[in-house]
């Protein structure tokens, strides 16, 4: 569903942020993307949903490049960054419609799927709200519904649990679950070890923008916990 072909990213001044970073997500998999601040986590989930231009290797989505068919990759997926940045002049509902209107989503099916998740994360009553009167969390749950909208096959996830209270969190959890079981994929990143151990099938660990572990998330931990595997690793790698 989702290839990183030896992707490399080199800025202007000259700063490698990844180096031929080479990971497959298969269809029901939810694989973990992990490691220190600025170890090129982001800088390739931006080159992933096409925010972030590169030069060298290449990314393909449902067997098509980026670089050859954006559009057709961007209706692929849903992108879900660690900070929303929302149009607070729109109610709620307005921005769900904005979107479903740009993936041009029927309005009896874009209506099913909103209900589903407003109610799933207790968001049903402030959709008439403006979004400036939003909270953090309350945006990244608008977010989250807004990324679903389109029925991605695909998703990718910047820190998603930044911002949510417990009660919000599991249900994120469990809609992820729920994603890949029904052949979904999804690709994340995380500080939070103890939740990418319990919730993903599969990891790759990431540092200075080289990757120096992937696998299956049982073979990589074994008789230690995700913690004790990534301090290891990272200290040596």
């Amino acid at each position: 569903m989702l290839e990183i072909k030896q992707f490399s990213k080199v800025y202007r001044n000259g700063k490698r942020a990844v180096n031929d970073l080479n990971l497959t997500i298969e269809e029901g998999d939810l694989f973990a993307f992990i490691g220190h601040n600025g170890a090129g986590k982001t800088t390739t989930i931006k080159a992933i949903v096409g925010i972030l231009d590169f030069e060298e290797g290449d990314i393909i989505i449902q067997g098509t490049s980026v670089k050859k068919d954006p559009i057709f990759c961007k209706k692929q997926l849903a992108y879900i960054p660690d900070n929303p940045d929302l149009y607070d002049n729109l109610t709620g509902i307005q921005y769900l419609n904005l979107i479903a209107d740009i993936y041009e989503v029927p309005k009896a099916q874009r209506a099913e799927i909103i209900t589903k998740y407003a109610n799933l994360f207790e968001l049903t009553l402030e959709l008439n709200n403006f979004i400036s009167s939003y909270s953090h969390g309350m945006k990244q749950k608008l977010v989250i519904i807004s990324a679903m909208v389109h029925s991605p096959k695909i998703l990718v996830l910047d820190e998603p649990f930044v911002g949510l209270d417990p009660r919000a969190a599991f249900s994120v959890k469990q809609m992820m679950k729920e994603f890949c079981a029904s052949g979904g994929a999804i690709f994340f990143s995380t500080h939070i070890l103890e939740v990418a151990e319990k919730l993903c099938n599969k990891i790759a660990i990431i540092k200075n923008g080289e990757l120096i572990a992937m696998g299956n998330m049982d073979d990589m931990t074994k008789d230690a916990s995700l913690e004790d595997v990534f301090l290891e690793l990272t200290e040596h790698a």
